[in-house]
């Protein structure tokens, strides 16, 4: 065999070899991103060290990041790209930042999977193309009306008697989804419309809650009992916190949020109950673990996610809340 061919032979192998290497390493040095909103609340901790943990676990690096506007996740999406992130999960501030961010990703070759909150169109309808995963607002509210319902009944409260605190969040379609389900359930059980008050809060905070909670109890001093319900049990907390400064006990006030994190586990650790009385979990950590893998696995192997995956909670109340936690890994 003349040399030249030889030499050919032995390039196009070495080429070859280094190809297959560089593919493989390609897989091995997968990076996306995980962008929430509020990285201090505790859904979004957990959401995102799940999402970390997966990453460990399957051999891609995840980075963390806070957007809590529309500038800091335009800032988190040009940070990604510059440290080679071929994806990214988010959670947007304001659902409908969708085309601006899709704009930004597609600008770079990015994938996007929206987690919690979906992304929407000019019109309000989910925007086509980007895969979601979150909870169903709706189903997940009435299960919140449904646990207000049993303990009206079950602490012999007339209904009639009964004010509603609803803490609203309506620029977030999710929030309205939320309230809108516990709200049907509440009327469809007999619950009278006329005793549903709104507070509407400027962010989905503790501190906001209790903000638009003060006034309506305030203005509202002929009712002894009150049941209360929001967007996430931090709202919750909010609208309870203050009905204990307007002089409420535990056992006036019935809360019920949505989420499962620490804030409520803070709450049923207390000696003495609150009228935080429960809320629906849902596993921040399963969603974390779930579309940090499904992006992975779309990257690496081309394998698009659903169009949208709804999940729903379990009750937790201070009876159960230890059980709860153990078994969807909160």
């Amino acid at each position: 065999m003349p040399i030249t061919t030889a030499l050919s032979r032995l390039a196009l192998g070495g080429a070859l070899t280094l190809a297959a290497l560089g593919g493989a390493q390609a897989q091995d040095d997968v990076r996306i991103g995980f962008i929430v909103k509020k990285p201090e609340q505790a859904w979004f901790i957990n959401e995102q060290r799940a999402a970390t943990e997966v990453g460990e676990e399957l051999g891609f690096r995840v980075v963390r990041l806070g957007g809590e506007d529309g500038q800091e996740v335009l800032s988190a999406i040009d940070n990604l790209y510059s440290q080679g992130a071929q994806g990214f999960v988010i959670c947007p501030p304001d659902v409908r930042l969708g085309s601006a961010v899709m704009n930004r990703a597609n600008q770079y070759g990015m994938k996007v999977i929206t987690v919690d909150d979906q992304f929407v169109d000019g019109s309000g309808e989910p925007l086509e193309g980007v895969p979601h995963l979150g909870m169903s607002g709706y189903k997940i509210g009435r299960q919140v009306g449904e646990a207000l319902a049993a303990e009206i009944e079950a602490r012999g409260w007339d209904p009639q008697q009964v004010a509603a605190l609803r803490i609203t969040n309506n620029e977030l379609p999710t929030a309205r989804e939320r309230t809108d389900g516990a709200t049907d359930v509440l009327l469809e059980w007999g619950f009278p419309e006329e005793n549903v008050f709104d507070a509407p809060q400027q962010n989905t905070d503790t501190n906001s809650a209790f903000s638009a909670a003060s006034p309506v109890l305030s203005q509202r001093d002929d009712f002894e009992h009150w049941i209360i319900y929001a967007l996430n049990e931090e709202s919750v907390l909010g609208g309870v916190r203050a009905t204990e400064q307007y002089g409420l006990g535990a056992d006036n006030v019935i809360g019920v949020g949505i989420n499962g994190s620490g804030a409520a586990f803070a709450e049923f650790s207390r000696s003495n109950p609150t009228g935080f009385h429960g809320t629906v979990a849902v596993s921040s950590t399963q969603h974390g673990r779930q579309t940090a893998e499904s992006l992975y696995r779309w990257i690496t192997e081309g394998e698009e996610p659903p169009a949208n995956t709804e999940t729903t909670g379990t009750l937790m109340t201070r009876d159960n809340w230890q059980d709860v936690r153990a078994e969807l890994g909160l």
